[in-house]
């Protein structure tokens, strides 16, 4: 490797979510001119031959261990969280340590946040990669400082306003993450905190998958809370030179039960913007009353929809759920026949988004498919399941007005003669979501072309991690 190379070390949480938007501002890395290596678990190294084809001279690669461990069902994060720490700590301290050329700063994903105290050992700037938004970390930040307090926990509407947050968000007690509420004191939650949260806060600097004209008030309030400006947006980071769901399928990965082009072959019969597109994302499950109420007013609506259904097997190592949700009831895709088409699996997501005959969007409201959403200009139909996932709905909803709410967790649940109504809705043109979602989406674009917000935080971030070799 070429000393005159500025070289940064890039290392994503080993999960669909966090790791491909990571890849993919990896790749805006490179085409800036910089060397990578990437530190990835064996079963996640099929994702960069995308970016080995592109980059085979400035791309590399060390291959850290697969976490072989059984995961408590509630505390599962926090337990992984410190097991990844034990186990890879050692290693890269070795392997940074041995190298002749190592590099001069780490990019690690926020569920990392304890790599701030290997970056201060090998004396490199960390910097954070969150695969959330600015608004989800900041109420994260939030709660891990400042834990709310509720004097009837039994009361599970309580209201909790936030002040310090723009905006002043309010939310329900049984939004704030379980952890928060009912785990105080666990030893892996308190390593949590001190080692994954407060490190974020202590690090060098700040990288958003966002972009100014969506969560600019954020972006801000945040340089205030870490006291720097070292924060940048740089999103949507979304595929690059995307042409088509067989590019996608190799560059996003994870297994389909139908070809890529088949669904984009029904597409092509279908009218501009008739078809709603539902997708609950790579981790959420529905439960049975969920999965039949759904089906229900999916048959109901009579509007055509791509419907994605996750298979168990999707998540490694991570508690399971129980094996009678998430199954489509019989008879359902014959009675749908011919305006329905279902996924098992992953799903060319960006593709069909993109695709002019698809109008709505069904989401759980993760952040990733909240962006693709966003860059597609279809309106979306909001319901939230947990995590961050409230919070981002709240952004679409109150803040921008391109969303319909539809439900909220397991909590809110809507009746499927109403989400039938919303569905029909979503893609008649009577809404003026759609009108505001196609502005929001011509911002987000143009956030990443040369002279955009998010073109110009990347040349910033790019310019000060190639001054650190100077």
């Amino acid at each position: 490797m070429s000393t005159t190379c500025v070289h940064i070390a890039a290392y994503p949480y080993p999960a669909s979510g966090h790791i491909i938007p990571m890849l993919d501002l990896t790749h805006l890395l490179l085409t800036r001119g910089l060397t990578v290596t990437i530190f990835v678990t064996p079963s996640n190294i099929p994702l960069l031959q995308p970016l080995f084809s592109g980059h085979p001279s400035s791309l590399h690669h060390f291959v850290l261990p697969e976490l072989d461990i059984k995961l408590p069902p509630l505390t599962w994060l926090f337990v992984k969280a410190r097991a990844l720490r034990e186990l890879h700590f050692p290693i890269l301290l070795e392997w940074f340590r041995s190298h002749s050329s190592p590099p001069v700063a780490i990019i690690s994903d926020f569920f990392f946040g304890w790599t701030n105290d290997l970056a201060l050992e090998l004396c490199v700037p960390r910097v954070v990669f969150s695969p959330s938004g600015a608004f989800g970390l900041s109420f994260s930040f939030s709660l891990w400082r400042d834990p709310p307090k509720n004097d009837d926990p039994e009361d599970m509407n309580s209201q909790f306003k936030f002040p310090k947050l723009p905006c002043s968000p309010t939310y329900p007690w049984w939004q704030i993450p379980e952890h928060h509420r009912s785990l105080k004191g666990d030893p892996d939650v308190e390593f949590f905190r001190e080692n994954i949260m407060v490190a974020n806060m202590m690090s060098w600097g700040l990288i958003f998958n966002s972009f100014a004209g969506l969560e600019g008030v954020y972006l801000e309030h945040l340089k205030r809370e870490v006291g720097h400006d070292r924060v940048w947006a740089v999103g949507p980071v979304l595929p690059p030179d995307h042409h088509g769901a067989q590019q996608e399928s190799i560059v996003r990965g994870g297994v389909s039960s139908v070809p890529c082009h088949q669904v984009m072959t029904w597409l092509d019969s279908r009218p501009d913007d008739s078809v709603v597109y539902v997708c609950f994302g790579s981790r959420t499950v529905l439960r049975r009353t969920e999965m039949d109420l759904l089906t229900s007013a999916l048959e109901q609506s009579g509007v055509g929809f791509v419907f994605c259904v996750r298979v168990s097997s999707m998540q490694d190592n991570e508690p399971r759920e129980s094996a009678n949700d998430g199954v489509i009831p019989n008879g359902f895709e014959d009675r749908v026949r011919g305006r329905g088409f279902v996924i098992r699996g992953w799903a060319p997501q960006v593709s069909i988004l993109r695709h002019r005959a698809v109008g709505a969007f069904l989401s759980h409201c993760g952040w990733n498919s909240l962006l693709e959403g966003i860059v597609a200009g279809v309106v979306m139909l909001t319901w939230p399941m947990d995590g961050d996932q409230f919070t981002n709905a709240k952004l679409l909803e109150e803040q921008f007005g391109v969303a319909i709410r539809t439900g909220e967790g397991t909590q809110i649940v809507p009746q499927s003669e109403e989400l039938a109504r919303l569905l029909v809705a979503s893609v008649d043109g009577s809404r003026p979501e759609r009108a505001r979602a196609k502005k929001l989406s011509n911002e987000a674009l143009g956030a990443v072309l040369k002279g955009g917000s998010s073109y110009e935080d990347l040349g910033e971030l790019v310019k000060l991690l190639s001054d650190l070799q100077k």
